[in-house]
């Protein structure tokens, strides 16, 4: 049986749009001044980020979305998990380059699990 490992991203609302655009099958690229795509592995460390930044942040929309998807263990042997501020919040770093063989490795389908809007979007 082939492993698989359940992460987490939280996402703005452009960033969700392109998700869909890709079907729910893959992350879009990173731009320019992103050189490192940040899965977490905690459900509740992805809610924080998304109900704490996001609905803050402009470029997100002031809408932060909680994303669920499923990851070949096999490939994500390669990245060490970093923490980041304390033991639960815990994150790969995968250069942007590698990102489409990040993709790659995805199983199903980037489910959306949580909303969060800021006030100015309610």
């Amino acid at each position: 049986m082939v492993g698989l490992t359940t992460l987490y991203r939280p996402v703005g609302k452009a960033e969700l749009a392109l998700i869909a655009a890709a079907d729910y099958l893959a992350f879009p690229p990173r731009l320019p001044e992103q050189p490192i795509f940040y899965p977490v592995l905690s459900e509740q460390y992805a809610r924080d980020i998304a109900s704490k930044w996001n609905v803050r942040d402009e470029r997100s929309g002031f809408v932060g979305y909680v994303t669920r998807f499923r990851v070949h263990t096999a490939f994500l042997s390669a990245y060490p998990v970093r923490e980041v501020g304390g033991s639960s919040h815990t994150e790969y770093w995968i250069p942007a380059g590698e990102l489409e063989q990040f993709n790659g490795a995805i199983v199903g389908k980037i489910e959306i699990i949580a909303e969060y809007r800021g006030a100015d979007t309610r």
